[in-house]
């Protein structure tokens, strides 16, 4: 053993005189390792038995003669050893292989995945798959509900059955068959133990719309601050909008053709483009912005993204002048709520706010032109400045 050379290249295979299969390969390092060859299953296998000199000839013989065994009364040594590996596979290298494949995650949604991993299910990240029983799975997703919120604990849950979901389909034996029976969180639908977490209905409704306004045009003249007079016309873009606040937030000037009147966002929620109209409000709104803008952001942020993150300060400020307690994506479902009021084609509202209608065969033949969107925006527009003269007056 010691006498053997490395090769220039590549390796090479030493056979034993004695043995048939039982080998030593060298590689260019040097390293040599102790191998058997034996046919299983109608095909030639290379086993590796171990390195010299941590094994001895005598013992790697001996490790060979035992396998020779094992595969003389039907057993396949290299199935079962992947089969032990893949036993293994615990929840942390699970989620490590379910970010490789799912390469497309947006990085809000990249970002909860690695807070839940860290923080519901820290104690679980080296736990074998195969050792996360539904029992678990039902004291957890009780625990959490008690102490984190019945929606964090639903949530949670709805991430850990999604990583299952991809360990079903990804870790299988040689003969095609998961390492698991089935997906634990079933338990929760089994037992109807998912919470009845119900979707949030709050909007500012027409009487408050004054209030509100008068509210967000005060941040204007709040010390003249540039900062409050931005986040200003961001929360009225908003609501004149219905647009998701990132995508708001993430808008740039060459998102913007002031000339044919629209914007466009290419980074939304469902993957779609979308382009909407610019009403007369909001065409001045940006009109006013581009004049004292010096940034690639239509409301730009002093944080190193470049564009407005979390204006919680001026919200704040809003709420406690109005006396309206609002949130952000408030304001989204206040504009849906105002254009289904006023009778907007159930077709407009989703084309306006980008909603999926993917199941709707109807909807599929309509063409998506920004110009059929501009009269139902304006209409939204008119009844939203309505609303506040009327209730301002």
């Amino acid at each position: 053993m010691d006498r053997l050379n490395a090769p220039v290249a590549g390796q090479t295979f030493t056979r034993d005189s004695e043995l048939k299969g039982f080998a030593v390969r060298i590689t260019t390092s040097g390293a040599k390792s102790f191998i058997l060859e034996k046919r299983i299953d109608g095909k030639v296998k290379r086993l590796t038995l171990g390195r010299y000199p941590e094994l001895t000839v005598e013992q790697a013989r001996k490790e060979a003669h035992k396998l020779l065994g094992q595969i003389a009364v039907g057993s396949n040594p290299i199935a079962e050893k992947k089969q032990k590996e893949l036993q293994a596979t615990t929840l942390q290298k699970a989620f490590d292989d379910f970010l490789l494949a799912r390469k497309s995650l947006k990085p809000r949604t990249l970002y909860d995945y690695k807070r839940l991993m860290k923080v519901a299910f820290l104690d679980w990240q080296n736990k074998p798959l195969v050792d996360i029983s539904k029992e678990m799975i039902a004291k957890r997703h009780t625990k959490m509900g008690t102490e984190n919120g019945e929606a964090y604990a639903n949530l949670a849950m709805r991430f850990l059955r999604a990583l299952f979901n991809f360990a079903l389909a990804q870790y299988e034996d040689g003969n095609g068959n998961s390492i698991l029976r089935e997906n634990p969180v079933v338990r929760l639908t089994q037992t109807r133990a998912w919470y009845r977490v119900g979707r949030r209905q709050t909007v500012i409704k027409p009487h408050q719309l004054a209030q509100w306004y008068r509210g967000v045009v005060s941040l204007k003249n709040d010390n003249y601050s540039q900062q409050s007079a931005l986040v200003a016309d961001y929360l009225l873009f908003l609501l004149f909008t219905g647009l998701r606040r990132k995508e708001a937030a993430t808008l740039k000037w060459s998102d913007v053709d002031l000339g044919g009147r629209s914007i466009t966002i290419s980074d939304t929620k469902n993957r779609q483009p979308l382009t909407l109209p610019l009403t007369d409000f909001l065409y001045d709104l940006l009109q006013n912005r581009k004049a004292t803008s010096d940034s690639d952001y239509v409301f730009e942020g002093k944080g190193k993204s470049g564009y407005l993150v979390e204006p919680r300060t001026q919200v704040q400020k809003v709420i406690e002048a109005s006396e309206v307690s609002f949130t952000l994506h408030d304001l989204r479902r206040s504009y849906i709520t105002i254009a289904e009021s006023i009778d907007i084609s159930a077709y407009a509202i989703k084309r306006l706010v980008n909603h999926k209608m993917s199941s709707d065969v109807t909807a599929g033949y309509i063409v998506n032109d920004v110009e059929r969107l501009r009269e139902p925006m304006q209409r939204i527009t008119d009844h939203i400045l309505g609303s506040i003269r009327s209730y301002a007056s």
